[in-house]
């Protein structure tokens, strides 16, 4: 399966706020219904918390919509 890359510009991105940014949820409502509703799994492991903290090279899986990775956009 190919994985998307979504870049962040933090350390960390939030469960919830990944899937927006991602285009999977377009408000945190969706979100929360997403992470009750379908399978998703980050790293390979089952995950329905909004605020579960993602980091760079972490891979999130959500049925439906397919793999993605977390990307940090290094600044210099």
């Amino acid at each position: 399966m190919e994985k998307t890359s979504v870049e962040i510009t933090t350390e960390y991105i939030q469960l919830g706020q990944f899937l927006k940014l991602a285009g999977i949820a377009s408000t945190g409502g969706h979100a929360k219904i997403l992470l009750a509703e379908a399978e998703i799994k980050v790293n390979g492991e089952s995950e329905n918390r909004r605020g579960k903290k993602l980091y760079n090279g972490d891979t999130v899986y959500v049925e439906g919509f397919g793999m993605f990775e977390v990307s940090r956009q290094t600044v210099q």
